[in-house]
């Protein structure tokens, strides 16, 4: 008998050897394990294909408590619930069993290191893998009883049943929370709850439950509860009114155009009346863009007053730069319209005198400091400049440096470089970013970012001048690479086929 148990030990060692020598490795495994040769099995397992072999030589490594060996051959076999097993069980490895789980989406395997971590005491990553492995009710169940619910919610994220948002919501709402009890009806489409939760929110969470209360009504579509969100903006439920980028939203939230961008000027008109410049170029700005993105038409006043206030804006940058023409010229567009910047007429106007003077531009200069001189203006001017301005109106030099003319991108004729409007073809132009001029076809770039135009020649010196420079429009920072000449620009991109509306 064991003269035979020889014989076949030989037979299957040579066969094996012979498989081995033509490269038929998985033949040659299948021999070795017949004979229980395990280690010339290890010898050749990098030339192995098949999964079984993996998994059966992976059986024996658990069995002579080679665990590290076994885990990798199971998880080559693409048996990954052993995989996981053995780490968890033998290896306490739970960081390479969370791997498995994430690479492969084992719902067993999941399941594993849900239980493994309870019994760690850990429910946040228990919830996360109770969840992997499509057991949301034991994981609700767990969030429940362990005060974890805000984990449990963030790990289901948007990829969750109506039930499983229901059942959140009512956490919430029992807990006595309106703002996550409003987020999580409105997920779970009971839209009259979720209104009404939050709209019932702290004054510290106003905020993110008025971003989440114009998706309910936008999604909605039910008059009464557009009317009760509106009646909260306003102030007529608690007295409070808020601010009025809110109804803006609304209003593109509903789809209603007209209101929104009425709502635009509006709010603009509020900040620049109360001297809230930046505030209200950025305001505008914002909806000016939200309105693009939908393709609507732009009031020409709102083009016009987010023009003004960009100009106002620019005066600073060109200033500390020292080029005081520009300066100048952006002083001399904003003070032609000095009636749109009621709270500080004397100053801008002062601001205009001193840049004008500065830059040669005396007819300029003389012509605002006798405007300053008026009796409505007058107290008000800075003792500082007083005698300046008043020396400008009684010694008046009406010398004036030529404003330089570029042909309007449209039609070619030859206009000065600060006029918007063209006399010849009655288009309006766009304007740069950068300097207030009007654009040149042959000059073209535009923001990589928000893409409003700008001179490409005055954008590269102007990103150049400091590193990490913004955008002196939409306020990102610019790579002066990323800004490219363009050959055949769209004219009126940013106009939106400005008119009255």
């Amino acid at each position: 008998s064991s003269g035979i148990t020889q014989s076949t030990g030989k037979q299957y060692k040579e066969a094996a050897m012979l498989y081995e020598k033509g490269h038929s490795y998985d033949k040659a495994a299948h021999v070795y394990m017949k004979a229980k040769n395990w280690h010339k099995v290890s010898d050749i397992l990098a030339h192995i294909t098949s999964p079984k072999i993996y998994v059966q030589y992976a059986k024996n490594c658990e069995r002579e408590g080679k665990f590290k060996e076994a885990s990798r051959a199971f998880e080559a076999g693409k048996d990954y619930d052993n995989a996981i097993r053995i780490n968890l069980e033998h290896l306490r490895n739970p960081k390479e069993a969370v791997r498995i789980v994430q690479e492969t989406q084992s719902v067993e395997g999941a399941r594993e290191v849900a239980r493994f971590f309870q019994n760690l005491g850990d429910y946040g990553s228990a919830i996360q893998f109770l969840v992997v492995s499509k057991r949301n009710e034991e994981a609700f169940a767990l969030a429940e009883e362990h005060n974890q619910m805000g984990q449990y919610a963030e790990i289901i994220g948007d990829d969750a049943t109506y039930e499983d948002y229901l059942a959140i919501a009512r956490h919430y709402e029992a807990r006595g929370k309106p703002l996550q009890s409003g987020i999580y009806y409105n997920k779970a489409q009971v839209y009259d709850k979720a209104l009404s939760y939050l709209i019932k929110v702290p004054p510290n969470e106003v905020e993110e439950a008025l971003d989440v209360a114009i998706e309910v009504v936008g999604k909605a579509h039910k008059d009464s509860l557009t009317h009760q969100l509106i009646d909260y903006l306003m102030g007529e439920i608690d007295g409070v009114p808020k601010a009025a980028r809110y109804l803006f939203n609304l209003y593109m939230s509903l789809k209603q155009y007209r209101e929104a961008a009425r709502t635009a000027i509006i709010i603009a008109k509020e900040d620049q009346t109360c001297g809230s410049y930046r505030a209200g170029h950025d305001v505008l700005f914002d909806m000016y863009q939200k309105l693009l993105q939908q393709g609507i038409k732009i009031p020409t006043e709102m083009a016009h007053n987010l023009m003004l206030l960009h100009s106002y804006i620019l005066v600073k940058t060109h200033v500390k730069r020292n080029n005081h023409m520009r300066a100048a010229r952006l002083l001399i567009r904003v003070a032609n319209s000095i009636s749109k910047f009621p709270s500080h007429i004397a100053q801008i106007l002062t601001s205009t005198v001193v840049e004008c003077y500065r830059s040669g531009l005396r007819a300029s200069a003389f012509s605002f400091a006798a405007m300053l001189l008026r009796p409505e203006y007058r107290s008000s001017i800075d003792p500082k400049w007083k005698k300046k301005i008043e020396q400008i109106v009684r010694k008046p030099d009406k010398s004036e440096e030529e404003e330089g003319e570029d042909p309007c991108p449209q039609c070619g004729a030859l206009l000065p470089q600060m006029t918007l409007e063209c006399g010849e073809c009655k288009n309006y132009l766009p304007y740069c970013i950068v300097t207030g001029r009007h654009m040149l076809k042959e000059d073209w770039s535009e923001c990589p970012h928000c893409t409003w135009p700008a001179l490409y020649s005055e954008f590269q010196s102007f990103l150049t001048a400091a590193p990490n420079t913004p955008c002196p429009l939409c306020n990102t920072a610019v790579d002066p690479a990323s800004v490219r000449l363009i050959s055949e620009p769209n004219l009126y991109a940013k106009l939106g086929e400005t008119g009255e509306m």
